[in-house]
């Protein structure tokens, strides 16, 4: 077996990150909320950088429609549980990160609990109904929010951090309704796509961890695939924002879409 500080070598001797950035990253405590198209880059690069506690919210199986984007999952592991699939390849590629699996649905009872237990939380759903949810209970228990989202051959990103940028609910007043959205399931989508998101989306997690960098807060990034581009738009807090207005109507978690 290597040492295994020739592990970390090549992000160790990063300026602003060093020892003492990996020493953050190694207590650092990160929850992933999905371990899909966006989870699997995302899970993938937090445990090969260190993160001391990553841990993985799905309810899903695998299935044959996931593994053209959904890189965590081989073909072997078609029928089975996604946490359990993640975290066989996880602990393959570091065995000193700690997995801790959480096989459910996140809802209004165990929504608290579990991203309570982190840090860092790292959105890669795929419905606007979890979103909220999250976001909701981030903003709540003041946890740093990484929002991806990815579709066809575009995506988008942006870092909410309770108290100081806009939240969820700035930029969606309201859940959209279903058919105003397109899904991958009704336009598809390029798995490369997905990685590059998803790969944000780790980026942006680990410069919270360590407090290096700017994170994509207080902004929006949308990601052009077909034209391999970035374009930032700026994100201010509306005033009469239902969760972080001057004059808030949800003041507690709310299972209902306000």
């Amino acid at each position: 077996m290597f040492n295994e500080s020739y592990r970390y070598a090549r992000q160790v001797v990063l300026e602003g990150f060093g020892a003492e950035g990996q020493a953050k990253l190694q207590s650092s405590r990160i929850l992933v909320v999905g371990s899909g198209g966006l989870g699997s880059p995302i899970l993938l690069y937090l445990t090969a950088a260190g993160v001391g506690t990553v841990g993985i919210v799905d309810f899903d199986i695998v299935a044959p429609s996931n593994l053209n984007r959904q890189v965590l999952h081989f073909n072997g592991d078609l029928g089975k549980s996604k946490v359990e699939s993640a975290e066989t390849k996880l602990k393959d590629l570091n065995p000193e990160v700690n997995i801790i699996k959480f096989d459910t649905k996140l809802n209004i009872e165990n929504v608290e609990n579990i991203v309570g237990q982190f840090d860092i939380i790292i959105d890669a759903t795929d419905n606007f109904t979890s979103r909220y949810l999250i976001s909701d209970c981030c903003f709540f228990l003041k946890k740093p929010l990484v929002e991806g989202a990815a579709v066809g051959y575009d995506g988008i990103i942006m870092t909410i951090i309770p108290g100081k940028t806009p939240c969820y609910r700035c930029l969606y007043p309201s859940l959209p309704e279903d058919a105003s959205i397109p899904t991958s399931s009704d336009i598809g989508i390029l798995g490369a796509v997905a990685g590059v998101i998803g790969s944000m989306q780790a980026l942006e997690a680990i410069k919270l961890a360590i407090g290096v960098g700017e994170t994509i807060s207080g902004r929006i990034l949308t990601f052009d695939g077909l034209k391999s581009g970035f374009r930032e738009v700026n994100w201010k807090k509306r005033d009469n924002c239902h969760l972080c207005g001057k004059e808030p109507k949800l003041t507690k978690l709310s299972e209902g879409i306000t």
